[in-house]
């Protein structure tokens, strides 16, 4: 397998205007990712990925996150079996975000259960601002986390 390499940030023309490809990563060395659905263009997840995340993505074609509360790569569905198997792979104008389309083995992506980790929604029309109440727009979740791992799927910082 050949070694992906980036080229060095230049110019502004470089960057904006070239085919060569020189992604900015942020003061953490992390670069934000948007993943969604191939066929139907729904958000599944935003992530981060670091330089070697986004090489392992390339080089795979499978998707490659790096998870900031473990602080580790993160290739996705291998403990779960819902890999994001990776039809496209876009980059913004300044090389500083990345956009996935994918394909989803087992139909979801969310470590929680549903198809798409945003599956609640924030009422923009209720003006009760003290006491806001997320709405679940999907009912259903996909898999039972649980079965698939255990009592800690994705330990969250609180």
């Amino acid at each position: 397998m050949n070694e992906v390499n980036f080229e060095k940030r230049k110019t502004i023309e470089q960057v904006e205007e070239s085919t060569e490809l020189a992604p900015k990563f942020d003061q953490d060395g992390l670069i934000p990712v948007v993943t969604t659905d191939f066929s139907s263009g729904e958000v599944l997840m935003q992530g981060y990925m670091n330089e070697e995340a986004l090489k392992k993505t390339i080089s795979l074609g499978e998707a490659v996150y790096y998870s900031r509360s473990r602080q580790t790569l993160w290739h996705k569905g291998k403990t779960s079996g819902l890999v994001q198997t990776i039809k496209e792979i876009r980059i913004d104008d300044d090389q500083d975000s990345i956009w996935l389309r994918v394909d989803v083995v087992g139909g979801a992506s969310c470590h929680v259960g549903y198809r798409s980790c945003f599956y609640r929604s924030i009422s923009i029309k209720d003006k009760n601002f003290k006491k806001i109440k997320l709405k679940f727009e999907e009912k259903e979740k996909v898999f039972d986390p649980k079965d698939v791992y255990g009592n800690s799927p994705n330990p969250t910082k609180l």
